[in-house]
């Protein structure tokens, strides 16, 4: 592998394996960059953990996370990608040639596409991890589907949560929202349209203390904030809309970064570095969703390609 000796110098270094990552790998292999892709974890990144996909464009429905990552690794390497599973502990980058380093290696590279994602905020319930896909959901645009005239549960209160609950609202049956507080911190728009739906119903100042999974479904139980109350709930599903943590540690004081924590990058995933690109969940944007993160891999290649041909045009004058 590369060390400081050899310093083999990859024309972009992409850092994190989903769908966001491989997309950005695929398009800049096919430019004729020389790609490294690494990934500590699993292929897939946090979708790999997602038990079935039906809003993925041009895939079989119902193809599991992980195995979507596996054929958007496969295509990308076909093209001359080289994945190599190990994690990032430490970056370089405000020079011209930057440094990313692992807990095995040393590796060089003219740019960087940061894709490391974000994850969703657990409420850590013992058993939550256990039922997450079957009864506990993190993206109702994802999973809201299976849930029509059924009867769901949604945890929060920003704009994400009712958001969410609005979505459910025209495919279930029934919606409770419950949020810890008496007030809703999500925008005055959501709260009307919350208001103005028939099928939705507030529920403040409770938290979720329980889940007890059943034949078909899932009781949920809530305890009042103000005492030891409990409200049991008996649903189909429940989907925690709380948030999410950005995967930015690495690059806390290397990239601008949101007071979220979300790195600073628009639509062109430009972050305040030369060279350096922000790819998916780990930028700030609207929407978190498979499709959207393929399309900031696309785009985060461009701009490599467009960078990497200007560092070598400098070079040649130089």
């Amino acid at each position: 592998m590369a060390n400081k000796e050899e310093k083999h110098i990859y024309d972009v270094i992409i850092i994190g394996g989903g769908p966001a990552g491989y997309t950005a790998a695929l398009y800049a292999c096919r430019s004729g960059l020389d790609t490294l892709l690494l990934e500590k974890e699993s292929i897939g990144g946090q979708v790999a953990r997602t038990s079935q996909i039906d809003n993925y464009p041009g895939v079989d429905c119902g193809i599991d996370g992980f195995s979507l990552g596996v054929k958007m690794q496969k295509q990308a390497e076909q093209f001359g990608a080289v994945t190599i599973m190990e994690e990032v502990t430490k970056v370089h980058l405000t020079k011209e040639i930057k440094e990313i380093i692992t807990k095995q290696n040393h590796y060089f590279t003219k740019s960087v596409i940061i894709a490391t994602g974000a994850t969703p905020k657990h409420l850590d319930l013992p058993n939550e991890k256990e039922l997450i896909g079957k009864g506990v959901h993190y993206c109702a645009s994802c999973d809201g589907m299976f849930y029509k005239d059924k009867t769901v549960v949604v945890v929060g209160g920003g704009n994400t949560a009712l958001t969410d609950a609005l979505l459910l609202s025209r495919l279930a049956k029934q919606v409770f929202l419950v949020h810890r507080r008496d007030t809703l911190r999500a925008a005055k728009v959501y709260q009307e349209q919350m208001t103005n739906t028939e099928n939705i119903r507030f529920i403040p100042k409770h938290v979720v203390s329980e889940l007890l999974p059943r034949e078909n479904g899932l009781d949920v139980i809530l305890k009042s904030v103000s005492g030891n109350e409990l409200m049991p709930i008996a649903c189909d599903g429940l989907f925690v809309s709380i948030g999410h943590y950005p995967a930015t540690d690495l690059f806390r004081g290397a990239v601008d970064l949101e007071d979220s924590g979300y790195i600073k990058a628009n639509e062109s995933t430009c972050t305040n570095l030369p060279g350096v690109f922000a790819a998916g969940d780990v930028r700030t944007k609207p929407m978190r969703q498979i499709v959207t993160a393929t399309a900031d891999g696309a785009v985060a290649a461009l701009h490599a390609e467009n960078y990497v041909a200007d560092f070598g045009a400098k070079s040649n004058r130089g």
